[in-house]
């Protein structure tokens, strides 16, 4: 597609036939968000200063702030912004992506598109006020609005050696060069100052000796980027541009070379020397790079590192961070590059990338900050490493890995260390600080980027934990059962987590840690995991909380093998241990989602010891509650159904009892104590002993009942008022049965004839456990050969299924189907009729008890 082109050159300006040659190039690109205006200027700022263009950096600055304002938030779009350097000034290019927004033209009677009050045209304003020239281009997919800025005239220092050149072309200089030789000791302070420093600066040598040079130096730095003044005091050896304030008060801009060195007694200072930055030629290392004959040369026309990502950029972090090192080791031509990103608390750096090194064994290992043994020394400030060989340690990744050289810079945010880059070659004194120095600018440019993927990272990594540990949390607690809560937690564990778990159990203090399951993602491996375990010790328990490795599982599974404790109610209750293959590690954030799941695991299993063992005792004690068996009376039929409300209960709070009181005497009752649960059960217990204690005392059945009411009363604030049938039975030698009883508040006891008649057996008194004084009385009844006596509490009765209830009428109606029917045929029929009433389960205590008289043929 051809290119629309539109020029303006300021009316001073004539154009010039030459070639331009652009001697070196840096580019970046923005979001279309507010902050990236402030991100654009800081990019030129910083990219003017390292090329030493510090008298146009101001106007440079104005001038891409508004195109850049104009891109990301008049426009919308991203803005692209390219710095171009030539022999004698600079280029900056700023497009955006709307090539259809023509640049407005003015018309006859209109206001002028380049106004002051409106905000759209006031950069080009600026550009035409500044620039040396200013232009807008377009074609098929940008708009480009570049301008240009001219170094004042003033000598500019040779870059390098180079060719033979004219004498009238060689940079002015004083007729004496002079160079300030500094001296500044281990508290940062100047300790000497020559006479050209005196010269150059205005400062005598009584007034500089002692002063921090941090207070002379105007140091050129963004916050949070780059390498402040103290840190570079630091490094052996630093050469850069700043200012000094001299004397009157004025900035002078010089080019100084730093070398780190020891004196007579060991103590370490600084030498620097510095000359005017326009005579930086005098002190400057040219860049080597390979040529003919090791010549030194100018540096390529177009530095990689300086459009280090390239476009698109990946969208991930592990891809943004797999072509940072890519991109870093071409670069500087080394063997091997390496980046680790600080962990939340800074204090660790973790591996996550490496090109050129094993990365599958260094991947997301993890080393200390802080300088020392074993540490990650200097990581955040660049450093520049000769001989590894000669300072073991000093970066651990690197070790056995054959490397011998190495740069390393950090990436800060906002004065954070977030990561650190670096680059190492086989060989021995490869890199300069030059080369650190290029190595940290690029750092600076991609870490906002690279911070900002990781934190997205990070908050996916949250989501995907806490979205992880509440589904964990609601399925351990869906379950009571033991083997149940081991299964969901090995489950939960693989493979999200790990390769392989094994969950140990430990039964009591004194017992030993028990293999209780084991889980492999390779179902076809689980019995030969399970048969390597065996033939190891179990993990020694222990309180502290966190992994930590299990070298005896190591040596017999192969990987990385992780123990984790199971704690609960301050004890140790198991140890859930963790594998992986050889090729893999795991990630702390992997451990520590394994430890959270560690805890409430831990939790869910002990509930469910706790839950079985209190089910075990629960039911122990409702059995020692129930009757031991209904005894054998001659000439009758007996049947007795009992039904308790609620999981886990066998006793609630309806009861009966039959039992012997004496020869040819038999007590029986059916009862129902207020409740259900086990305060109702304590009540039942009461009743149902006292009653037989009672009775066996020869005491009647009023009597009986009136000492029961009494002992009921006696329990206080626990005392529940009671309903109870209660009779004595006395079978008669022509086939009958003499029955006395006393129904206390109770649903009638009803007779069943061999007619089909069904009529109450008693009359209502009043129940247990209200008043002290009872007035009872006891009827009597007799039982005729087929007649049925059937006694149930009010769970039958009371059964419901929305406003309708069984009642009493609804039982009679039950029973007179039963004629001719066993006792125990009769209590069948009757349960059926009263779980077929209603579709939702009983929500109170059932009992049932039938007496029949059965025919003398029956009894035959």
């Amino acid at each position: 597609m051809p290119t629309a082109k539109v020029s303006n050159l300021a009316p001073d300006v004539q154009p010039r036939r030459r070639r331009i040659v652009i001697t070196a190039r840096a580019a970046a690109s923005f979001d279309p968000l507010g902050r990236s205006v402030a991100a654009a200027r800081a990019f030129v700022r910083d990219t003017l200063q390292g090329w030493g263009f510090a008298d146009i950096v101001d106007d440079a600055v104005v001038l891409t702030s508004e195109l850049v304002t104009n891109a990301v938030v008049h426009a919308g779009t991203r803005a692209e912004v390219l710095c171009l350097r030539t022999e004698d000034g600079v280029r900056v290019e700023v497009a955006d992506r709307y090539p259809e927004r023509e640049l407005p033209l003015q018309h006859p009677g209109e206001r002028p598109y380049a106004d002051p009050d409106r905000e759209s045209g006031r950069g080009l304003m600026l550009c035409a006020a500044l620039a040396t020239r200013w232009g807008v281009e377009y074609t098929g997919t940008h708009k480009h609005v570049w301008f240009r800025l001219d170094l004042p005239d003033r000598p500019v220092g040779t870059r390098s050696a180079g060719p033979v050149v004219p004498d009238q072309l060689l940079p002015l200089a004083d007729n004496r060069v002079r160079v300030a030789v500094l001296q500044i000791d281990s508290a940062d302070a100047v300790s000497a100052w020559n006479e050209d420093a005196e010269h150059i600066f205005g400062y005598p040598a009584e007034k500089a000796v002692g002063r921090p040079l941090a207070e002379l130096a105007a140091w050129p730095q963004t916050p949070g980027t780059g390498t402040g003044i103290a840190e570079a005091l630091r490094l052996s050896r630093w050469e850069g541009s700043y200012g000094i304030r001299g004397a009157d008060g004025r900035v002078i801009p010089v080019y100084a070379s730093h070398l780190r060195v020891r004196d007579a007694h060991g103590e370490p200072s600084i030498v620097c020397l510095l000359v005017h930055d326009d005579e930086r030629a005098l002190l400057q290392t040219p860049v080597r790079v390979p040529g003919d004959g090791g010549q030194l040369t100018e540096p390529r026309p177009t530095d990689p590192f300086e459009v280090f990502i390239g476009s698109p950029a990946p969208d991930d972090l592990d891809g943004l961070l797999q072509r940072t090192v890519e991109r870093a080791r071409d670069l500087l031509d080394a063997d091997a590059a390496f980046l680790l990103l600080a962990t939340d608390d800074e204090t660790e750096l973790e591996v996550r990338a490496t090109t050129g090194l094993p990365s599958t064994r260094q991947r997301f290992a993890r080393v200390p900050v802080e300088a020392g043994t074993s540490r990650y020394g200097s990581a955040r400030m660049p450093a520049v490493h000769d001989d590894l060989t000669a300072v073991p340690g000093a970066v651990p990744l690197l070790e056995s890995t054959g490397m011998r050289s190495v740069v390393t810079v950090p990436l800060k945010v906002e004065g954070r260390l977030t990561g650190s880059l670096g680059v190492a070659a086989e060989v021995p004194g490869r890199y300069s600080n030059e080369q650190a120095l290029r190595l940290q600018f690029a750092a600076d440019r991609i870490a906002l980027a690279v911070e900002s993927a990781r934190l997205g990272e990070l908050e996916r990594l949250r989501r995907g934990s806490l979205s992880f540990l509440v589904e964990a949390s609601d399925l351990l607690a869906g379950t009571l059962d033991r083997d149940q809560t081991l299964a969901l937690m090995a489950q939960m564990t693989v493979p999200t987590l790990a390769t392989w778990c094994a969950v140990y159990t430990i039964a009591d203090q004194s017992s030993d840690p028990y293999l209780s399951y084991v889980l492999h993602e390779d179902e076809e491996r689980i019995d030969g995991l399970k048969d390597l375990l065996s033939r190891v010790s179990p993990p020694e328990p222990v309180r502290e909380a966190g992994a930590r490795p299990w070298p005896e599982a190591t040596l017999a599974v192969g990987g990385e093998t992780v123990v984790l404790p199971l704690l609960a109610r301050n004890r140790v209750i198991g140890m859930l241990t963790l594998g992986k293959p050889s090729e893999e590690h795991f990630r702390q954030e992997i451990l520590e989602l394994a430890e959270d799941l560690s805890r409430r695991a831990a939790l869910a299993l002990d509930n469910a010891r706790l839950y079985s063992e209190r089910t075990a005792i629960s039911r122990s004690l409702q059995r020692s509650l129930l009757p031991p068996g209904s005894p054998a009376i001659p000439g009758m039929e007996v049947e007795v159904i009992y039904r308790a409300a609620g999981e886990g209960n066998e006793v609630g709070g309806d009861f009966y009892d039959v039992f012997p009181i004496r020869d040819g005497a038999y007590g029986f009752a059916i009862g129902d104590v207020c409740g259900t649960g086990p305060e109702a059960a304590a009540v039942t217990g009461l009743a149902r002993h006292a009653l037989r204690l009672l009775a066996r005392e020869g005491l009647g059945g009023p009597a009986v009942l009136e000492r029961l009411n009494a002992a009921i009363l006696d329990e206080g604030a626990r005392s529940r008022f009671l309903t109870l049938l209660y009779g004595e039975l006395h079978p008669q030698p022509d086939g009958g049965a003499l029955m006395k009883v006393v129904c206390a508040g109770h649903p009638l006891p009803l007779r069943l004839r061999p007619n089909g008649d069904v009529s109450p057996a008693a009359e209502p008194q009043p129940l247990l456990g209200v008043i002290d004084d009872l007035d009872l009385y006891e009827e009597t009844l007799t039982l005729d050969p087929g007649d049925v006596l059937l006694c149930v509490t009010d769970g039958v009765t009371e059964r419901r299924e929305g406003t309708r209830m069984l009642g009493d009428d609804g039982l009679a109606e039950v029973l007179t189907t039963c004629t001719g029917l066993t006792a125990g045929a009769v209590a069948s029929r009757v349960l059926r009729a009263v779980e077929r009433f209603a579709a939702e389960p009983a929500s109170d205590d059932m009992a049932i008890l039938a007496f029949r008289v059965p025919h003398q043929r029956e009894g035959d």
